[in-house]
Formats: structure tokens, C-alpha cells, sequence
């Protein structure tokens, strides 16, 4: 059996082929008898493993695996030896990646998913809920969460109640009330950008008998490790800061307790919603530079923020680093020091949709893009991405309004984006252009 510790960063070993050349049928130059044909499926195949060790994790592209005995391949497949039978039951770059986040975490067991909401189905999905079970959720959450609450989990007669975190005497009266099965809450919310006290929604939730899911996007493990705070599952859209460059999209959920693992695992094997290889060594390759990444991050989004705050052209910036003090204590406790995360957003003083739509039009440098967490700036408009699903009055409700922006900033040049943002705001004040078709 081939040694773990072969694999860069992998914890699960898995059964070398003794004979290669006659497991696979290798094809050299003196065994080219086969038609061709048989040549073209059977060439191309390794004669050993190599020889030295790759100093970047490799990509195992392959969607199954052979050994040189059924007793051998039923013993894998039972989990009796470890191993790979198919791609949708594991692979070893995926393994190497749920690997890497377990430890980042802190936690003991991590599956990877296709996409964050994928990962956060099989988060809720590993909580045992069932009908008549109810679950107690921010109502400041990504609005595709709210709506897996309602449209799809809903549809199992189970009963989510929104109310607001960050009034823990609210959490406590509601998980008191309802006996949710489940609390969920984002360490930094979309897109307000407030602050979740975890160490107490841990403690109210354990009270109440449920467990804690935390979906820490918006953080990253860098800023945050919610299962050192008492959360029980925390989630990850791995698409944002942890492969950091718009270029692959996964997600994954790493849990505190060992026992998870059979139902995230169920979940992936059943419902099938994998991480492809590819993209797990391309979000294993942004890990590598994430902790660089948000120090630049953080740092500039800090700068923007600060000089948009005196700028008359905007209602209001919310950034948790020019929160009341009160809150910049929770903020401390909950991010590291002085880093308050990559997220600004916006309010214009014309708070309207043909404003904000007319700002973000004027953009130059900074993206239109339905993400965040990427190298360059990006900006979105909850109202009509995000957040578009909920109907306008419950919007309103929450504080999302036609006139919002959120920013994710970049690791450009500060002056760069602090200028191109200005030049977009001071085109709110210019001349409208007439409508086509109209004459003065």
C-alpha cells in the first residue's frame, strides 16, 4: 500500500498497483501487437509512480480506480481499506483540499461540494432535520440561503423563523419559543456586513438542544475560525476569497464532532454534487496565497472605506470597522485584529435603482460581477442580484434598498480604486442624456 505521506497534504492512503504493466496494460515499443484500436484506449499510462515527490498537489483526473483483486476493490468499497473506488465517492486532490480546510478550521472531518450551496444543503441536511422541525436563521443571510430554507427544505414541512442576530435577546426569546433544530448565521452577513457574536449564538443554540451552522464567506478562515467560537458546522463558498481569482467554483463544510462525516458524505455520494478535480487544485493553489491576499484586502477596503464616509454623495457606509464601539468590541472578539474584512457597502443619498444603476455603469476599473472575494474590485447590487428573489418589501424589511452597492475590494492600487470609485460618483451629478428617440 502506497504511504500517505506520498500524497502532499493527504491524510488518506490509498492501494498501489503491484503490477502496472499488466493492470493496465501498459504499451511500449515491444508490446505493440495489439490493434490499433486497443492501442489508442490503452496507451499513455504511467509504468510506476515517479520517482520523486511533487512539490504541488497533483491532479487526479481520473473518475475511477482498478486494483488487482475483487477482495482487494470490495474491501475499498466496504471501507474496510482505504482507497478510491469512484470520483463521486472521493478523490485524492479533493481529499487533500477537504484535508486543508479541516485543519485551517479547525475541525474534525470536511467534505468538498460542487458549489457554497451545495456545501451548505449538506451542512443543514447533517443537522437531522425532518418534518416538524424548525430552524432559527438570521434574517441577514445571502438571499439563495433563504430561499433553500423556504422553497426547499420548506417543502419537507420544515419551518424556518428569521430574526435578527445581532439582537441576541431576540435569538434567545425565538430559540426558546421554537426549539429549532438548527441556528444559522453568517460571521460577516451579505450585505450589510454586520458582525455575528458566535460564542453567543453557540451558547444559545446548545441550550436549546441544536446546533450552530456558520457560513463564513465573507470572513475566510484567515479572519475567522468559527468552530473555535462553539459553532458546530461552518460552511464555506470556496468560489470567493479561498480561490481568490474568478476562476473556479466549489464549495465545502467542515464540522467540529467526527460523526458528521457519514452524512456529508451521504450527501455528496447521493446527491452528487461533487467538487470536480480541477477545481480543487485550483481553489488548493488560492489558498496558498490567501493570508497575503486579505492583509491587502482588508487593508484597502479599510482606506476606501474611511474616505467614503465623509463623501456627501452617499446616505451611508457600512463597513464593521466604523461600527458604534459597541460593536467594534464584538468585532474584535470575532476577526483578527484591526482586520475588519474585504466588504464595503454603500448607500447613494439618491437612493433609487436608476442611481445606483447610473453608478455602476460609470465604473471603469472596478467589475460588475454577481461575486466577490476575487484579486480585483467588484460591485453588486443586492437589489437585483443577490438579493433579487425577496420581494421588495422584505428588502426594505431588512434594510437592502434600490440605492445599495456592495463593494468587494481588490488588491489593486488604493488610489486606483478610490479613484475610479469618486470619477463613478461624481457621474451621479452629471447632465442625464435624453432618452433615444427623444428631442430637447
Amino acid at each position: 500500500m502506497r504511504d500517505a505521506a506520498r500524497i502532499p497534504g493527504s491524510v488518506v492512503a490509498f492501494n498501489e498497483p503491484k503490477n502496472i504493466k499488466s493492470t493496465l496494460l501498459f504499451m511500449s515499443d515491444e508490446n505493440n501487437t495489439f490493434d490499433i484500436l486497443t492501442q489508442l484506449v490503452r496507451t499513455g499510462h504511467e509504468t510506476e509512480w515517479p520517482a520523486g515527490r511533487p512539490t504541488s498537489t497533483p491532479i487526479y483526473a481520473a473518475a475511477t480506480y482498478t486494483y488487482e483483486s475483487m477482495d482487494e476493490m470490495d474491501k475499498v468499497f466496504a471501507g474496510e481499506l482505504p482507497g478510491y473506488v469512484y470520483t463521486r465517492h472521493g478523490n485524492p486532490t479533493v481529499t487533500i483540499l477537504e484535508d486543508a480546510l479541516r485543519v485551517v478550521e479547525g475541525g474534525a472531518t470536511a467534505r468538498a461540494y460542487g458549489s457554497g450551496m451545495a456545501a451548505l444543503h449538506a451542512a443543514l441536511f447533517a443537522c437531522d432535520l425532518s418534518p416538524g422541525a424548525s430552524v432559527l436563521a438570521s434574517q441577514d443571510l445571502y438571499g439563495a440561503t433563504t430561499n433553500l430554507l423556504l422553497n426547499i427544505f420548506g417543502v419537507f414541512a420544515i419551518k424556518s423563523v428569521f430574526t435578527d442576530f445581532s439582537d441576541l435577546s431576540k435569538v434567545r426569546a425565538k430559540a426558546g419559543e421554537i426549539k429549532p433544530r438548527v441556528l444559522i448565521a453568517e460571521t460577516i452577513s451579505n450585505p450589510l456586513l454586520k458582525v455575528c457574536d458566535i460564542n453567543a449564538c453557540a451558547e444559545i443554540a446548545h441550550q436549546a438542544g441544536a446546533r450552530l451552522i456558520i457560513d463564513n464567506t465573507f470572513a475566510s478562515p484567515y479572519l475567522c475560525q468559527p468552530l473555535k467560537h462553539g459553532a458546530d458546522i461552518v460552511v464555506h463558498s470556496a468560489t470567493k476569497f479561498l480561490g481568490g481569482h474568478a476562476d473556479a467554483t466549489g464549495g465545502i463544510a467542515i464540522s467540529r464532532d467526527e460523526f458528521d462525516a457519514t452524512a456529508l458524505t451521504g450527501v455528496m455520494k447521493l446527491v452528487g454534487g461533487i467538487l470536480s478535480p480541477w477545481e480543487a487544485h485550483t481553489i488548493l493553489r488560492g489558498m496558498k496565497t490567501l493570508g497575503v491576499r486579505m492583509d491587502r484586502h482588508c487593508e484597502n477596503a479599510k482606506a476606501l472605506a474611511t474616505h467614503l464616509q465623509a463623501d456627501s454623495r452617499i446616505g451611508r457606509v457600512y463597513f464593521p470597522g466604523l461600527a458604534r464601539e459597541d460593536e467594534r468590541m464584538k468585532t474584535a472578539r470575532m476577526l483578527r485584529e484591526e482586520q475588519f474584512g474585504a466588504l464595503v457597502s454603500i448607500e447613494l443619498k439618491d437612493n433609487t435603482r436608476e442611481a445606483a444603476f447610473r453608478f455602476m455603469d460609470a465604473l471603469k476599473l472596478c467589475v460588475r460581477s454577481t461575486s466577490l472575494g476575487d484579486v480585483f474590485t467588484s460591485a453588486l447590487h443586492p437589489a437585483t442580484a443577490s438579493h433579487r428573489d425577496l420581494s421588495p418589501a422584505r428588502r426594505r424589511d431588512l434594510g437592502i434598498s434600490e440605492g445599495l452597492i456592495r463593494i468587494s475590494v481588490g488588491i489593486e492600487n488604493l488610489k486606483d480604486i478610490i479613484a475610479d470609485i469618486d470619477q463613478a460618483l461624481a457621474a451621479l451629478s452629471e447632465t442625464r442624456p435624453l432618452a433615444t428617440g427623444l428631442r430637447a
